[in-house]
C-alpha cells in the first residue's frame, strides 16, 4: 500500500507540474546533437533533489523479496570482506513518487524533446556506488542488447549527491555517437575498438542532470572516498518503438536476477 508520504509526494510533482517544468534550450538541444550528451545545472530543485533523496533512502531500505524490485550487490574495494549495494532496479511500480517523477513532467518532456516526439520509459535505477564501490568501464548503453527492444534510447542522469572525479563522475566521450557502435556487445571499449576515445569528467552537483544518447560512450571510475556517489538513471525510447518495460525487466530477471533470487553456485552473465 502507498504510505501517506509517497502519495503527498505524487500530489506535489502532479500538481505542481506546470511551475516546475523547464523545457531544454535551443543550445542545450544542439549541445546534445553535436555531442552526444549535454549538462544541464540545477535542472532539479532543491525540494526535488530531497525527494529524491528521501526516496532513495526508502528503496534502500525496502525488505527484499523475489519478483519485486531488484537489489544488486558487489564486493567493496574498500574492505573486500564486506558487500555492499551496487544497484537497485525496478523500483518505479512500487513508489508513488519515483512514478509520477519518471513519466510525468520536465524529464519525459526534455526527453521527448531530445527524440522529436513522445518518449516512454525503458528502464530505471540507482547506482549507489557505496564507498568501496567499482566503477564501470567504458561503453555504450547500445553494446548491452538494447536494440532487441528499440533501436535507440536517451538517458537522463539525476545527480542525488555530488559526483566528483574523487567519487566515481560520469566521464563522456563527446562527437562519437553519431558512428553506430564502435565496439562489439558486451565488450568494454577499452579491451578492442573505441580504445582511442578521449573522456572528459562530468563533475556534477544535486539536482544536475545529464542527458546522453545510447550510443555515447562514458565510464565511470571506483568510488574510494567515505561517502556514498548516489545517481538516479531513467532510460527512454520513443513512444512510436512501443513500451518494453516490463519486457527488458522479465528477461533481465530471467539472466541476470537480483542477488535474493539466484541459485547458490550458479554462474549468471549479464547479458541484457
Amino acid at each position: 500500500m502507498r504510505n501517506l508520504r509517497q502519495v503527498l509526494s505524487w500530489f506535489w510533482l502532479e500538481t505542481d507540474r506546470k511551475d516546475k517544468l523547464k523545457m531544454l534550450s535551443n543550445s542545450e538541444i544542439h549541445a546534445f546533437r553535436r555531442d552526444g550528451f549535454v549538462v544541464v545545472p540545477g535542472m532539479c530543485d532543491v525540494a526535488a533533489v530531497r525527494n529524491i533523496a528521501d526516496w532513495t533512502d526508502e528503496v534502500l531500505h525496502w525488505p527484499e523479496s523475489p519478483g519485486r524490485h531488484m537489489v544488486y550487490y558487489e564486493d567493496s574495494l574498500i574492505a573486500p570482506a564486506d558487500r555492499v549495494v551496487s544497484r537497485i532496479e525496478n523500483f518505479c511500480p512500487y513508489h508513488a513518487g519515483f512514478d509520477a517523477l519518471m513519466q510525468k513532467g520536465m524529464l519525459i518532456d526534455a526527453i521527448s524533446q531530445l527524440m522529436g516526439e513522445p518518449a516512454i520509459l525503458f528502464k530505471e535505477k540507482i547506482n549507489m556506488k557505496m564507498p568501496g564501490g567499482d566503477g564501470f568501464k567504458a561503453h555504450q548503453d547500445a553494446q548491452a542488447g538494447w536494440n532487441v527492444y528499440a533501436d535507440y534510447h536517451v538517458t537522463a542522469l539525476v545527480s542525488i549527491d555530488a559526483a566528483t572525479p574523487e567519487n566515481g563522475c560520469l566521464e563522456m566521450a563527446a562527437g562519437w555517437h553519431n558512428r553506430g557502435l564502435i565496439g562489439d556487445e558486451w565488450r568494454p571499449l577499452d579491451d578492442g575498438d573505441g580504445s582511442e576515445v578521449v573522456y572528459r569528467s562530468c563533475p556534477t552537483q544535486p539536482g544536475d542532470v545529464v542527458f546522453f544518447d545510447s550510443y555515447a560512450p562514458h565510464r565511470s571510475a571506483p568510488n574510494l572516498t567515505a561517502a556514498p556517489r548516489r545517481v538516479l538513471y531513467i532510460t527512454y525510447n520513443r513512444l512510436s518503438d512501443g513500451d518494453h518495460r516490463a519486457q527488458y525487466y522479465a528477461d533481465k530477471r530471467n539472466s541476470f536476477p537480483p542477488d535474493i533470487e539466484r541459485d547458490a553456485g550458479k554462474e549468471y552473465v549479464f547479458r541484457v
